[in-house]
C-alpha cells in the first residue's frame, strides 16, 4: 500500500475570461434550474405514490383478470377436453391403423419380401455364372482383337503426324520466325521509341500545368482559408468552448444545489404535514379509537361471538340428533320389511377377539387357553 499522497492532477490555467463569465452564468442558471428541479422532484414523488397506490394494484388486478379470462379457460380446455380427446384419438389410431399395418407387415409383406429376395438371389447366381463362363471369354477375345487393331492404327497415325509436323515446320514456323525477327521487331522498336518521346513531352506539359494550377489554387483558396481558420474561427471557437464549458459546469452545480434546496423544502413540507395532520390522526387513533374499539370488542363483539358459537353448537347437536333419529327409523323400517339380518357364525380363532396385546402371563394361545 502506498502511503504517499498521489500528486495533484494538473489543471489547465484559466484565463480572466473564464473567471469573468463563471459567476453570472452560475447565478442565472441557478435561478432558472431551481423551479425545474423542484417540479421534477415533485413529479418523482407523485409518480412513486401513484405507482405504489394505483398502478401496481391495477396491474395486479388486470393480470388476475387476464389469467381468469384468457389463461384458465384455455388450460381447462387443454386439460379436460383436448388431452382426453387426443388420448382417445391416439388409441383409436393405434387400433385402426398401427395394429393392421403391423399385422400386414409381419404376415404379408415379410414373407413376400423373403420370396422376392430368394428369387433375386437365384437370378443373381445365374447371371454370375453367365458372366464368368460365357461373357468373360468372349470379352477377352474381343479385347485381343481391338489391341491389335489399335497398334496398327497407332503406327499409321504416328507416321502421318510426323509428316504433317515436318511440313508445318518448314512451310509455316520458319517463315513466320524470319518475318518476326527481321521485320516486326525493328518496326516495333521504332514505334516504342516514338511513343516514349511523345509520353515524355506530354508529361512535361502536364507537370507545368499542374504546378501552375497548384500555386493558383493555393494563393486563391488555401491561404485565405488558412488565415480565416487561424485568425477568426479558432478564437471564436475557443470563446464558444469556454462559454459552453462554463454553462455545463454551472448547470451541474445548479442542479446539485437545486436538489439540496428541493430536499430541504420537501423535508419542511413533510414535517409540517406530519405535525399538522399525521400526529393528530395518530393521537386520535391511539387515545380515542383504540380504547373505544377495545370497549366495543369486550362489551359487544365477544358476547355476540359467544352467543353465535353456543347457537352453532346447539344447532349441530340438534342436527346430529335428527340424523340419528332418521338413521334409527330407516333401520327399523328395513328390519320390518326384510326381517332381522343374518348373524355371522362365530369361528374359533388363534388370536384373541379383543384388541388387547399379548403378555407373558396371559393364556392367549390355542394350547394354554381355557
Amino acid at each position: 500500500m502506498d502511503l504517499e499522497k498521489p500528486p495533484p492532477r494538473r489543471q489547465d490555467p484559466e484565463g480572466c475570461l473564464a473567471v469573468a463569465i463563471r459567476v453570472p452564468v452560475r447565478i442565472v442558471v441557478l435561478v432558472l434550474v431551481v423551479p425545474v428541479r423542484m417540479v421534477w422532484d415533485a413529479l418523482v414523488v407523485a409518480g412513486r405514490f401513484l405507482n405504489d397506490t394505483v398502478l401496481r394494484p391495477v396491474g395486479r388486478a388486470l393480470l388476475w383478470l387476464g389469467r381468469a379470462v384468457f389463461v384458465w379457460p384455455f388450460v381447462g380446455l387443454w386439460r379436460y377436453l383436448l388431452v382426453p380427446l387426443g388420448k382417445g384419438l391416439a388409441w383409436l389410431g393405434n387400433v385402426l391403423v398401427v395394429v393392421p399395418l403391423v399385422w400386414c407387415h409381419r404376415y404379408v409383406l415379410t414373407p413376400l419380401g423373403q420370396a422376392c429376395a430368394w428369387l433375386a438371389r437365384g437370378i443373381g447366381a445365374g447371371l454370375a455364372w453367365l458372366y464368368a463362363r460365357v461373357l468373360t471369354p468372349v470379352g477377352h477375345a474381343v479385347m485381343w482383337v481391338l489391341r491389335g487393331l489399335g497398334a496398327v492404327l497407332a503406327a499409321i497415325g504416328l507416321g502421318v503426324f510426323g509428316a504433317v509436323a515436318w511440313l508445318a515446320r518448314y512451310l509455316l514456323v520458319v517463315p513466320a520466325l524470319w518475318v518476326y525477327e527481321w521485320i516486326l521487331t525493328p518496326v516495333g522498336r521504332a514505334i516504342a521509341w516514338c511513343a516514349t518521346g511523345l509520353v515524355r513531352v506530354v508529361s512535361a506539359v502536364a507537370t507545368g500545368i499542374g504546378i501552375a494550377l497548384y500555386w493558383t489554387a493555393r494563393v486563391l483558396f488555401v491561404l485565405p482559408a488558412l488565415g480565416l481558420y487561424r485568425w477568426v474561427l479558432t478564437p471564436v471557437g475557443r470563446f464558444l468552448a469556454v462559454i459552453g464549458r462554463e454553462a455545463r459546469d454551472a448547470l451541474g452545480h445548479a442542479w446539485r444545489i437545486a436538489g439540496r434546496i428541493s430536499l430541504a423544502v420537501g423535508r419542511f413540507l413533510a414535517t409540517l404535514l406530519r405535525w399538522t395532520f399525521v400526529e393528530p390522526v395518530r393521537w386520535v387513533y391511539r387515545a380515542v379509537l383504540t380504547p373505544v374499539g377495545h370497549v366495543v370488542r369486550d362489551a359487544v363483539l365477544r358476547p355476540v361471538a359467544e352467543a353465535a358459537r353456543s347457537v352453532g353448537r346447539a344447532t349441530r347437536q340438534a342436527l346430529t340428533a335428527a340424523r340419528e333419529s332418521v338413521r334409527q327409523a330407516r333401520a327399523d323400517f328395513r328390519r320390518m320389511l326384510l326381517g332381522e339380518p343374518k348373524q355371522r357364525e362365530t369361528v374359533d380363532r388363534r388370536e384373541p377377539p379383543g384388541r388387547e396385546t399379548r403378555t407373558l402371563g396371559s393364556s392367549t394361545t390355542a394350547l394354554t387357553k381355557d
